[in-house]
């Protein structure tokens, strides 16, 4: 682990600290800690890396925590013995509990209070208040407006009922780097070539199967059904119609239930099934092959293009499955654009649990790389014809 010295972000002091001799084969790991009697500060990316895994923690665990940030104020320049001063006071309101560093070098100090009751208003304005109270013993007043005090709170996920705009937040983006967004280009990029050239290639197989659905049973050619997005954005994705016009959607949300709470979903003649519903009364008989096939999804091709999903990444969910999603179940829509096909679909399909799909869109979503995508659409034919990848 990397720990940095305090001093002012400009000062050679700031450099890395060689460990003590005897010391030097382990880390420091204690967050309320002196180095040298200056307090430890961890580095921005290892500080920023314990923020997100406070963040997973609380969301697993149901509980909340809080970020105090003092920052530069933008336009402002402060002499190094300043932050020296701003680090000091920090460091005094903490608890022995509590993680201090840099959330970006040489502008922001930051600050965890894990396991707190962010939801308390008390217990917010008392941590912001014994900052300021040591910021105010430490540093004259000029220099004290040069900084101010911000506190995050983080709060376990509570869906809405309806799905509904989100913006992103402080933490959702902690992780936005140079090469994250290069990483975000380069998936936009293959998306809208993909996309672009399946659709002109299989066109022809378009207009077959628009006609085999309208034949054979009457209602429109596409399904189109508000999902929810990345950061809870509803959209209006498409598929072919593969059930008979104005069904009940009472069934598919009964056993959207059963499979999220960890019991096993049961079909209409009473067989154990995984993630479909076998035998469903609402599906037609061109439906059936549609969906054994996947090419019900095809027209997701056109969400893609508009930006509203990926080609690969976790399958979007309806309204009322994200309802009873647990805490941590709801990274799977912050983390990631939804997608046609993903990592569940080609290599999880054997996972008999909703919370293995969800920890295998979330590997997904961890590692991202053009790379993988092409991997895993490379690898979705086998697992349509298989039967393995239809969903």
């Amino acid at each position: 682990m990397e720990i940095v010295a305090v001093s002012p972000p400009s000062a050679v002091s700031l450099r890395r600290q060689p460990a003590p001799r005897s010391l030097s084969h382990r880390p420091v790991t204690r967050s309320r800690g002196r180095w040298d009697g200056r307090p430890l500060v961890l580095s921005e990316d290892i500080f920023r890396d314990v923020v997100m895994r406070e963040r997973k923690r609380a969301d697993r665990f149901d509980q909340s925590f809080l970020l105090v940030l003092v920052a530069l104020k933008p336009g402002r320049a402060a002499e190094p013995s300043s932050w020296a001063s701003v680090i000091d006071s920090v460091y005094a309101a903490k608890r022995d509990t509590d993680v201090l560093g840099w959330f970006e070098r040489g502008s922001v100090i930051g600050l965890i209070l894990p396991a707190l009751e962010a939801s308390d208003a008390s217990s917010i304005g008392e941590v912001e208040s014994r900052v300021h109270r040591a910021l105010a013993a430490r540093l004259e007043g000029h220099a004290r407006s040069d900084f101010a005090v911000r506190v995050h709170c983080h709060t376990p996920i509570k869906p809405a009922a309806q799905p509904s705009e989100k913006a992103e937040t402080l933490l959702d983006n902690l992780h936005v780097s140079t090469r994250t967004r290069i990483r975000s280009v380069l998936k936009r990029c293959l998306d809208v070539t993909g996309s672009t050239a399946l659709l002109a290639i299989i066109s022809p197989l378009f207009l077959l199967i628009a006609v085999l659905v309208k034949v054979k049973s009457p209602g429109p050619v596409f399904f189109r059904q508000v999902r929810v997005g990345k950061f809870g954005k509803p959209f209006t994705m498409l598929k072919f119609r593969t059930m008979h016009a104005n069904n009940d959607h009472a069934i598919h949300k009964e056993f959207v239930s059963q499979l999220i709470k960890g019991k096993t979903p049961t079909s209409n003649d009473g067989k154990a099934t995984s993630f479909k519903i076998v035998n469903d009364p609402r599906v037609t008989a061109v439906g059936h092959v549609l969906r054994k096939t996947s090419l019900d999804e095809l027209p997701q091709l056109w969400n893609v293009i508009r930006g509203d999903m990926s080609l690969v990444g976790p399958r979007p969910p309806l309204s009322y499955e994200v309802e009873q999603y647990k805490p941590w179940h709801y990274r799977r829509v912050l983390e990631a654009k939804p997608g046609i096909t993903g990592l569940w679909q080609v290599s999880g399909r054997s996972r008999t649990t909703f919370d293995d799909m969800v920890r295998l869109d979330l590997r997904y979503a961890k590692n991202p790389s053009a790379w993988t995508d092409i991997k895993i659409l490379l690898a979705t034919p086998r697992a349509v014809i298989s039967g393995k990848g239809a969903c």
